[in-house]
């Protein structure tokens, strides 16, 4: 399951962290509720196109991914919505529309919004739709070293 392969990667690189374990919820808005957290604070990852390859873009829970700002930030041509069908099978044990922002693990590049990088700590999905974690950007950010930029609208 990916959140035990999550959990072990951050173990292994001596990450403190804080597992959430809630009551199943599905939207952004039921996430932070459930599970008491801002936000702000809480990232949804997104799959995205870029070109020619898959990414993750990691946006606040509230936020929409702004396309033509993430293909400024990419360098990139286009950049559009992956469908579910064309990633499902790039994380398996994890429940879709639960991937944690760790492109990384799944050899994709992640851009984050600036939004994220301003807060303290960051809360996301762990692959499941009953669990977050919760660490400090700051590790998320050596550990991930997602591209930083402006990629948000609405709220």
């Amino acid at each position: 399951m990916q959140v035990q392969r999550l959990k072990e990667f951050l173990n292994e690189r001596g990450v403190r962290y804080v597992s959430i374990v809630h009551s199943s919820a599905y939207t952004a808005q039921e996430i932070a509720a459930t599970a008491h957290i801002p936000g702000k604070e809480l990232a949804k990852t997104v799959v995205v196109r870029i070109d020619d390859r898959m990414a993750m873009a990691v946006v606040p829970a509230a936020l929409k991914v702004d396309f033509k700002q993430l293909r400024e930030v990419a360098g990139a041509k286009e950049a559009e919505l992956c469908s579910e069908a064309e990633f499902r099978d790039k994380f398996p044990g994890c429940e879709v529309g639960a991937m944690s922002p760790f492109g990384n693990l799944y050899d994709m590049e992640v851009f984050v919004s600036d939004i994220l990088a301003e807060d303290e700590e960051i809360a996301f999905n762990a692959g499941s739709h009953t669990e977050l974690i919760k660490l400090a950007y700051a590790d998320f950010e050596r550990l991930v070293e997602p591209r930083v930029g402006s990629i948000t609208y609405g709220g």
